[in-house]
């Protein structure tokens, strides 16, 4: 992960936000790689869950909404983690991520240790034990630690839990709910009347808008509105870099089916899909993972939810959700506002709310696996190699065009033909300095699949050599061909 974030800062992937300021919690910019890599990210997921299906339409809605959106939906009320403070360091935890065991030997219970949850059982949580054990002048062996939920903890017992950041007991305080959404305010008075709150979600504005869009786009139950947004949420404890941030960017399906639909189904093919497409855009499938939802971790909004999981370098941990909602959300919404949602079914003959299936997915989490998947270091010629295996669809830069030498004015105007034709179809490089070995290195280092080398024999016939990434082959190429072998390495066509 070291790697990973020493990558991202040094090449242009994401900065700190407001970093000469000393950054803020939470808040990442991306640079001239990231921004390139994440739209397209977002591009390839438009193009397949919306472009190429005809039974899906997309939206943009607004961030700010009528505050009695977020009331409806149960945002205001129920929106929140369950929180815990360190009186002594002042830091702050969610229950539900603050692990603790207890310390036993010989059957009896003599003290007690914590850790985050993404910590795992490592070295610190044993010096904690050795130095209880020290303390009390005990020999036996420490028994295996059986972690814990600190929300889960007695009163009794969470009063003896040491905090994460000092190691003493009796700092922590018992868990509160913290609601996460941000608020602010709308208009030029700042009082009750004026609250508001950035969105926590895009789905909201797409329950919201059902009626309207199914009224003017001439699509039938089932079909689906998609929509990429920014959303914001208030988290008590940032963490894991992009993975958890206070500012991120959603891609949201909500998929309507009639009531009397196969919901089950529905649910188990949208999973599948969602499965193959991380796959497609390169993520490797021995990382993917599935992790169904009890009927106790449920939301009290859902029939059934699949997590499409991945495993990150401090945890397999959540990717994307395919949830059943049901139709609590249209519910929610017409109760509140007093309008109909509902549709004519033509198979019952009745008028129905529609039930939904919702696959929702981070960008910034998707941009974080697919770093993890494509990063490895390998050796060329004696020389550490640092390669990104980005697949050629969302690679930032598609091709690096790399005249051998920049004294022969032939060699550099071809070059540079060459650069501006592939440029109207592609995000391509243009890079003359250094011997053509680093600037293979460079390439490789931010996912660039494809280096076009102009050399000698490329005045007397214009061939030129391709350069894959990932095998590092080299074929000729005339350059009349390159754009049509880019098209079909690229986007499959």
């Amino acid at each position: 992960m070291e790697n990973i974030l020493s990558l991202c800062k040094r090449r242009g992937f994401i900065y700190p936000s407001s970093e000469i300021y000393g950054g803020i919690g939470g808040f990442y910019d991306y640079g001239p790689m990231g921004c390139e890599l994440k739209r397209n990210i977002r591009d390839a997921w438009w193009q397949d869950v919306v472009h190429r299906r005809r039974d899906v339409v997309g939206m943009d809605g607004t961030i700010i909404m009528h505050p009695s959106v977020w009331k409806a939906s149960g945002h205001v009320d129920g929106f929140s983690d369950p929180m815990v403070d360190c009186r002594e360091s002042k830091m702050r935890y969610r229950a539900d991520q603050l692990f603790f065991s207890p310390v036993v030997i010989g059957g009896k219970i003599i003290g007690y240790v914590s850790k985050l949850e993404d910590e795992g059982n490592g070295k610190r949580p044993d010096e904690m034990a050795e130095k209880i054990k020290n303390k009390h002048g005990l020999s036996g062996k420490i028994e295996p630690m059986k972690w814990q939920c600190y929300a889960d903890a007695a009163e009794e017992i969470q009063r003896l839990i040491p905090s994460p950041a000092t190691g003493n007991a009796g700092t922590l305080t018992p868990p509160r709910a913290f609601n996460l959404m941000f608020e602010t305010h709308v208009g030029a008075v700042r009082d009750d009347a004026s609250v508001a709150y950035l969105r926590p979600e895009t789905a909201q504005g797409i329950f919201v808008n059902f009626k309207n869009i199914l009224d003017t786009s001439r699509k039938k139950i089932p079909f689906g509105i998609a929509q990429i947004g920014r959303s914001f949420r208030n988290e008590i404890t940032p963490r894991n870099f992009i993975f958890r941030s206070r500012e991120f960017e959603q891609m949201e399906l909500e998929y309507f089916i009639s009531p009397h639909a196969d919901w089950q189904k529905l649910h188990s093919e949208w999973v599948e899909e969602r499965l193959q497409w991380h796959r497609s855009i390169g993520i490797r499938g021995e990382l993917l993972g599935l992790a169904v939802h009890s009927a106790q971790k449920l939301a009290h909004y859902s029939r059934a939810c699949t997590d499409i999981t991945f495993r990150y370098p401090f945890g397999e941990q959540e990717l994307e959700g395919i949830a059943a909602r049901g139709d609590y959300d249209l519910s929610q919404h017409q109760s509140a506002s007093g309008k109909s949602l509902e549709y004519f079914d033509e198979e019952s003959g009745e008028r129905c709310l529609a039930h939904v299936i919702e696959p929702s997915v981070g960008v910034d989490r998707i941009f974080l696996a697919v770093l993890c998947s494509a990063y490895e270091e390998d050796e060329v010629d004696g020389e550490r190699r640092m390669v990104l295996h980005l697949h050629p669809r969302i690679a930032p830069i598609k091709a690096a065009i790399l005249p051998l030498v920049k004294n022969k004015p032939e060699i550099v105007s071809l070059a540079e033909d060459i650069y501006r034709q592939l440029q109207r179809h592609w995000n391509v490089a243009y890079d003359a300095s250094g011997a053509i070995g680093r600037r293979y290195r460079r390439m490789d280092e931010v996912g660039t699949p494809f280096a076009v080398t102009v050399d000698f024999e490329s005045i007397e016939n214009e061939t030129v050599t391709v350069r894959e990434r990932s095998s590092m082959e080299q074929i000729r190429l005339h350059r009349r061909e390159l754009s049509a072998f880019l098209m079909e390495k690229i986007s499959g066509i």
